[in-house]
């Protein structure tokens, strides 16, 4: 194939294939994500757009590694039953509805912050299903706060999540400064998430009255959860030395199969092998498409629209990295968006802004988060989350974060830079806008809820 048809069929097989990411699965083509994904890895290959050498030096192993590694861990502590113990302590510790959505707005971010998103959501949805329903709460609230929250926290450093694993893959920045920057930003967000959510389950929050009711909890096992709180803390410490994030994680994961005792087939299986298979057939896929040179091509026709000063470029990033990570998702979105950030003015600000923007934006629809999916899925035997439970409640969400947490991160650089004001009249309008639908649709829940116990 010359390079015209080339460009062509790699635009088709890319286009194809995020069409079947982002959208639900098709009865006649029954693929999940990495299925999709693995999918058009193939065609990439079996159409001739890239050799087979060229796919496998495509895959980003630093990023796969950094993930196996931090999964092994969270593996483990679900072993030591530490997300049990630390579910029934959020209860017990909570005399009110709107406390329990507090702590475990907390308990979700700070751990997301410090081990991946997608694997705290799979491991803790189950439990706060359990512990709500054993509370006789309503589940909504708290599944969207579990998500949302995570999402939110994960941005704090580059081991949060797999969009920023990527990020500090290609930037190099530190992570004592990625940190530094970015988790006043996570403070702020999950602020102003539980003041929203909050807000708009009002009635339903005020209504709730927690039930306690006897329950065994499996025992935490002390000496197990003790080896793995050592080992970490001393990850975290060589990450925040700059060591080498994806082999100081697998090094800490192995040493704890070392000194675990544990059946290593059993920790095996608690790693999120699906999730890896798409993010290495998805590193293969936007390869096979940026070898044609088309996102760059794409990247010269939007530069006048970014702008060249560089709080302009931050802030239209921004917006840009909203719109994109809900269309593609925020990975398949960073894939492509991070060849753009070397012709920045600020590359290092614009990889910042680029993971705070995508990983934000995740909130905005089910879709547009890995870990929204996973809390979505995962309690779908017990509660139906639809698209408009979901955006009814974060439209002033990321309309109030955007703002703030972009300002946030312009002000942690190592110079300051005066950031444009959102009009508090358009927040005001939006919030008074938004405080009705979200009033409806958790009064709509309610009365779901109601509905169902009678017919019980």
């Amino acid at each position: 194939m010359n390079h015209w048809q080339n460009e062509i069929v790699a635009a088709v097989i890319f286009g194809i294939t995020y069409v079947l990411i982002s959208g639900r699965q098709l009865k006649i083509l029954p693929l999940n994500r990495p299925a999709a994904a693995l999918l058009g890895a193939v065609l990439m290959v079996s159409t001739g757009v890239m050799t087979p050498e060229r796919a496998y030096r495509a895959v980003n192993y630093d990023t796969l590694v950094l993930l196996l590694g931090m999964m092994l861990i969270s593996a483990y502590l679900y072993l030591a039953h530490f997300f049990e113990w630390a579910a029934d302590v959020v209860l017990k510790y909570s005399r009110t509805p709107r406390r329990l959505l507090l702590y475990l707005m907390l308990t979700s971010g700070i751990l997301s912050a410090l081990l991946v998103n997608d694997t705290i959501c799979l491991m803790l949805t189950p439990l706060v299903v359990a512990v709500i329903k054993r509370g006789k709460l309503p589940l909504l609230p708290f599944l969207i706060a579990l998500a949302t929250s995570a999402n939110i926290g994960s941005v704090t450093t580059l081991v949060g999540n797999p969009q920023n694993m990527i990020i500090g893959h290609f930037s190099h920045i530190p992570f004592s400064e990625f940190a530094r920057s970015l988790a006043p930003a996570a403070i702020v967000g999950l602020a102003i998430n539980f003041a929203i959510v909050s807000f708009g389950f009002r009635n339903l929050l005020r209504a709730a009255v927690i039930t306690r009711e006897s329950h065994v909890v499996p025992k935490l096992d002390r000496g197990l959860f003790a080896l793995v709180c050592i080992v970490f803390v001393s990850i975290f410490v060589c990450f925040f030395s700059g060591l080498n994030l994806a082999w100081t994680a697998l090094a800490g994961a192995a040493l704890v199969m070392l000194l675990a005792r544990r059946d290593t087939h059993e920790v095996l299986k608690l790693v999120d092998w699906h999730l890896l298979v798409f993010f290495a057939a998805l590193f293969v896929v936007v390869e096979g498409l940026s070898d044609t040179g088309l996102p760059d091509a794409i990247y010269r026709h939007l530069q006048p629209m970014f702008g060249a000063h560089v709080t302009a470029q931050a802030w239209n990033l921004t917006w840009f990295s909203m719109a994109g990570s809900n269309i593609f998702s925020n990975v398949p979105f960073v894939l492509v968006a991070g060849k753009w950030i070397p012709h920045f003015a600020d590359p290092a600000l614009m990889w910042k802004v680029l993971a705070l923007a995508t990983t934000f934006a995740g909130n905005l629809t089910i879709i547009g988060s890995v870990a929204n999916m996973i809390v979505v899925e995962s309690a779908r035997e017990h509660v139906e989350i639809g698209f408009w439970d979901w955006n009814s409640h974060h439209g002033p969400d990321d309309c109030c974060r955007y703002p703030r947490a972009t300002r946030v991160a312009l002000r942690n650089r190592l110079f300051y830079v005066r950031a444009r004001r959102v009009p508090a009249g358009a927040v005001k309008a939006l919030l008074r806008l938004w405080s009705i639908q979200t009033t409806v649709a958790g009064e709509r829940f309610a009365l779901g809820q109601d509905g169902d116990t009678q017919q019980a």
